[in-house]
């Protein structure tokens, strides 16, 4: 029965949570109802808790909020404090995730294993893309542009021209990305010198 309660509390302390999360955003239910597709009358009863929340529901309101799940519907901590990111291990490149929260400029250290890659392959997609090398040398095709990074070299550029990258040599390359889905472009700020 405990647990039964305690499931019903974390449920009841969605729609206040949710209430919160839209109020501090300086959004209206229609605009919400807008990017979520879900009508203002449920949203409404979300929040009041009239209607329990679900899956389905949570899933584009936690991307509308760029909150994680766990975070919309607070989850009990477990004790630890350690951000547990999971590497995406590929064929020839491993990708661990710097940033959690979803949505936004997501960060991304890339490490591509010992060996040549393979023949250049360009892909496009929407978004804007800035690479850092810190260890090796990073081949990368961009349009009709090949060139070589090294250690310390940046590159940005817009993901709907063609880009690759690979080994330039049979050594192994770590890189940091920074990838914007909605374009967004890294603006770096210097001190001015005078």
């Amino acid at each position: 029965m405990a647990d039964e309660e305690q499931f019903d509390g974390v449920l009841a302390a969605v729609g206040p949570r949710l209430r919160a999360l839209r109020v501090d955003s300086d959004v209206t239910l229609a605009e919400l109802s807008a990017t979520t597709g879900i009508s203002v009358s449920t949203l409404s009863r979300l929040e009041s808790g009239q209607r329990k929340p679900n899956l389905e529901l949570l899933l584009p309101l936690a991307r509308a909020h760029q909150v994680p799940l766990d975070e919309l519907v607070g989850a009990p901590d477990t004790g630890d404090p350690r951000v547990h990111l999971r590497p995406v291990v590929g064929p020839r490149m491993t990708v661990i995730p710097l940033t959690r929260k979803p949505g936004g400029i997501q960060a991304y250290k890339c490490i591509l294993d010992g060996g040549r890659s393979g023949q250049p392959d360009p892909q496009v997609h929407e978004g804007y893309e800035w690479l850092y090398v810190l260890n090796g040398t990073l081949q990368v095709v961009l349009g009709d542009r090949e060139f070589v990074m090294g250690p310390g070299e940046a590159a940005e550029f817009d993901t709907r021209v063609p880009h690759w990258f690979g080994q330039a040599n049979d050594d192994a390359v770590e890189f940091l990305s920074l990838f914007g889905r909605q374009g967004e472009r890294v603006h770096l700020k210097a001190k001015t010198v005078g």
